[in-house]
């Protein structure tokens, strides 16, 4: 046979392990703890976003500093020298770039690069949004863009200007290609 609780034991079971009255929560101080961590988690995500953009465009300055060599390299090709310049020295002319639209390189009709690819940042950054391109003789060329990232370690990175018509780089860091 089964034995039941009296209903006098039963209360007193009741009241000794019933949570009723009792407050249960957090205290301050392990509130304070966790928005502490909350915050300082929050703060190393978002500078790591930040780094991860400008290593983005970072990598797409690059890419659109080769693909223009490799223009310049066709070009070379069927005429026998590099262009002398540029607009003012930049591969596409400044007003270009500001404008958000991209010429462009051609000659005699031969059409070398669809569209001559403008900085990330556009008109913001360094020489105005365009990639720097100097060639005093048409035997030898420089081609630079600003990188965002100081502590890039590409082997084509300099710290030393190759010049520009306008602007500076925030960073120092430039990437920087001469003809092969």
């Amino acid at each position: 046979m089964k034995k039941y609780f009296s209903a006098i034991s039963l209360k007193i079971f009741l009241k000794r392990h019933s949570y009723i009255g009792r407050v249960r929560g957090f205290t301050l101080i392990e509130l304070l703890v966790v928005i502490a961590i909350i915050g300082i988690l929050a703060t190393l995500i978002t500078a790591n976003f930040i780094g991860v953009r400008q290593r983005a465009r970072d990598t797409s300055r690059k890419s659109d500093v080769r693909q223009i060599q490799s223009a310049l390299e066709l070009y070379k090709s069927d005429i026998g020298t590099y262009p002398n310049g540029f607009s003012n020295k930049s591969v596409t002319n400044t007003s270009t770039c500001v404008n958000a639209s991209r010429v462009a390189f051609t000659y005699n009709s031969v059409n070398y690069m669809t569209k001559v690819p403008c900085d990330p940042l556009s008109s913001a950054s360094y020489n105005g949004g365009n990639y720097f391109y100097t060639s005093a003789t048409g035997a030898t060329y420089t081609l630079a863009a600003c990188l965002e990232n100081s502590n890039d370690g590409d082997t084509d990175s300099t710290a030393t200007s190759p010049g520009a018509t306008s602007g500076s780089c925030s960073s120092g860091k430039y990437y920087v290609l001469t003809n092969p």
